[in-house]
């Protein structure tokens, strides 16, 4: 889905002033990685190390687990890319409404592909026959969240399925969520996660997955040589080095998310679905996404998600990421004044 996803600020032909269509923390100060990146500008002058490897050291040391337990990609979106690679023809089952580029990796690389929904018990859930099954927790676009113990003990349930768990929004929650150290008791697991959501630079593209040795091994058969670049490293390392120039302040995040949805389901004419993230969906009860999509940007510069390309989802659905609350009570106003002229 090359042109699906929903931060097109790239595309817009309208100066977009809030962006509500992007799942990334947008207070991060990015100052100091700036003034780190400048000083780092001559290594642009030298190859970077071919598979990112004290990126990796770092990353093992962060989470306590061993280097061959980690790939680092070009951005999370590459794993899903490798893994489907890596198992071509395999029978994969996916959760929906999710990202779209599971099943769009899974069909490139000719796997059979079918899907449960993200609402289902989970504890009914058949797996059998399946080569994988692949869950985006917390989820992309709704927010819906699965407790560690309960997606471990699916895991441990149906040790002939490779999970594959997309944690890319692991920092937008305060639920105990899954731990790189689970790999050592749950060998079918494989944790991909992002290193850009939390620290606003979706633009770098670096992500990673950890797995068993077994799992790495096959996925590093179809790694390109110098896929992740050095100004991607280099922030990445900056990064994990200097943590505390970085916290995200999620339960405040929250409570803002907390009073952005308060204020939304005020209005008549839509439902905001709960959410345990600082993302939602909201469905549109008269008109459609498009069409609400088109006039905020146009008359507000205001750009939202249209989430009705998402499987499982129709042309009324829209997805929000809580932004400052001046920024979230000025869409609200937008909306309503749309709201009341359908």
């Amino acid at each position: 889905m090359l042109f699906g996803h929903g931060d097109d600020f790239y595309n817009s032909q309208s100066e977009i002033k809030i962006n509500f269509s992007s799942n990334v923390w947008h207070g991060a100060n990015l100052d100091k990685l700036k003034v780190n990146l400048i000083e780092q500008f001559d290594k642009l002058t030298r190859y970077p190390e071919p598979d990112a490897a004290q990126l990796k050291r770092l990353l093992a040391r962060r989470y306590e687990i061993k280097e061959n337990n980690l790939v680092v990609t070009n951005g999370s979106i590459t794993a899903f890319y490798l893994l489907a690679q890596a198992w071509k023809g395999a029978k994969s089952m996916i959760a929906v409404p999710s990202f779209a580029e599971y099943e769009d990796a899974c069909r490139l690389h000719g796997h059979e592909v079918s899907f449960f929904s993200t609402s289902d018990d989970l504890a009914e859930l058949s797996l059998e026959g399946q080569d994988f099954c692949w869950i985006c927790n917390p989820n992309n676009p709704d927010g819906r969240l699965i407790h560690r113990t309960e997606l471990l003990s699916l895991i441990a349930a149906n040790r002939q399925t490779k999970f594959i768990v997309d944690q890319a929004y692991v920092a937008f929650t305060t639920e105990d969520m899954l731990k790189p150290t689970d790999i050592y008791n749950h060998e079918n697991l494989i944790i991909v996660q992002s290193i850009s959501k939390a620290y606003n630079i979706p633009g770098l593209r670096i992500g990673y997955l950890i797995a068993s040795p077994a799992i790495i091994e096959e996925v590093n058969k179809y790694i390109i040589p110098w896929s992740v670049n050095a100004v991607a490293i280099e922030a990445s390392k900056y990064i994990l080095i200097h943590p505390a120039q970085f916290t995200l302040p999620i339960r405040k995040w929250q409570r803002e998310t907390a009073e952005f949805i308060y204020q939304l389901s005020k209005l008549d004419g839509l439902e905001v679905i709960p959410t345990a993230t600082t993302f939602f969906l909201v469905r549109l009860k008269k008109g459609t996404a498009a069409d609400l999509k088109q006039y905020l940007l146009s008359k507000y510069g205001i750009l939202i998600r249209d989430a009705s390309n998402f499987r499982g989802l129709d042309e009324t659905y829209i997805r929000l990421s809580t932004q400052k609350s001046d920024e979230n009570q000025e869409l609200v106003n937008a909306m309503k004044e749309w709201l009341e002229q359908q």
